[in-house]
């Protein structure tokens, strides 16, 4: 059964509802926007905003969160009155059409819309705990490097300690280790983009072919960089990912380290849309990758005294040729369970 509203509804869209904003707040004078996507995560969500909340910062900063449920609405349940009292400042909306694209684009299309004055937009997801100095951190070092993509850690807080060794598997280890700029990010778990690239790239900024698998933000990156817009990382701005069992689990691990291979070959090809032989070019760069893997994975395995961690560099191969015919790992059309 849907949670009940108390507050009347407000269409910004016709997929995002606006159902509460704090008290006396002024748009125009906020300069930093937190968007955090939220989906049957009622509780963590609420550490992400407490952390949101106590950031040491002089900038005037407003926190959206889109619900991605909008049949139980777990998390507006959750942040309602937060929202209502003006302990959170910022806007608490529903984002109807389901996914993870969805989410994002609904939550950057409300902060061009409500808030026409912001510099800068951050995000965060609602399994993540900001550091007290992200937010300065974040926009400090796109100041000063003149970038328009800041990237930052992504930490991972094992649910059970004695999973802690899995922090050296690629998929929770962040891509840099110092500040500066750097070629490319990957994620939006822990992302700054300027608004000036937001106008520019346009609504929808996420695009829905990766609606349930995940890229998106990949693709976004990659399409924002070829348009001239410049990156770089900050180390010194962790969120803390906090990781379930389940995402240790070798099905799992398989499983996402397929998809981030699927995800390279469309990008790719993307990128190679308008070459002569482009698509041909990336089938063959697939079939090199998966060629060499093996003998990778042999190295990576020797190094690290881990199978799981070696083997990830075949299922990246093997996940770019399965997306050569259309295979897809949607994890993300059933979140609860990803």
């Amino acid at each position: 059964m849907a949670q009940q509203i108390r507050y009347t509804m407000i269409r910004l869209t016709d997929t995002i509802s606006i159902v509460a904003e704090s008290p006396g707040l002024r748009h125009d004078t906020v300069d930093v926007i937190i968007t955090i996507p939220t989906f049957k995560r009622p509780d963590h969500v609420l550490k992400t905003l407490d952390s949101v909340k106590n950031q040491l910062t002089k900038r005037s900063y407003a926190v959206i969160v889109m619900d991605n449920d909008a049949e139980g609405l777990q998390g507006i349940g959750a942040c309602q009155t937060l929202f209502e009292s003006g302990k959170i400042t910022g806007t608490l909306e529903i984002a109807h059409a389901r996914g993870n694209c969805n989410a994002y684009n609904a939550g950057w299309l409300t902060a061009l819309k409500k808030y026409p004055n912001f510099k800068y937009l951050i995000v965060i997801d609602d399994d993540e705990i900001a550091d007290p100095h992200w937010i300065e951190n974040m926009c400090a070092t796109a100041e000063k490097f003149g970038t328009d993509i800041v990237g930052g850690p992504q930490l991972p807080v094992f649910e059970r300690p004695e999973h802690q060794h899995f922090s050296k598997h690629p998929v929770f280890t962040p891509h840099y280790s110092q500040t500066g700029p750097v070629p490319i990010v990957y994620s939006s778990g822990n992302l700054l983009v300027t608004r000036k690239l937001m106008e520019t790239m346009g609504h929808p900024f996420f695009d829905l072919r990766y609606n349930f698998m995940g890229g998106g933000d990949a693709d976004l990156i990659d399409r924002s960089v070829r348009q001239g817009f410049k990156v770089a990382w900050c180390n010194e701005a962790p969120v803390h990912e906090t990781v379930p069992v389940r995402r240790t689990e070798a099905d799992w691990l398989r499983a996402r380290s397929l998809r981030n291979g699927v995800i390279s070959t469309l990008v790719e090809r993307r990128q190679r849309a308008g070459e002569p032989f482009g698509r041909v070019r990336t089938f063959a760069k697939s079939l090199a990758l998966l060629g060499v893997s093996p003998f990778r994975a042999i190295a990576k395995t020797i190094k690290t005294g881990s199978p799981m961690i070696g083997f990830y560099h075949v299922y990246i191969g093997l996940g770019r040729v399965l997306g050569e015919f259309g295979y897809s790992n949607e994890q993300y059309r059933n979140a609860e369970k990803n």
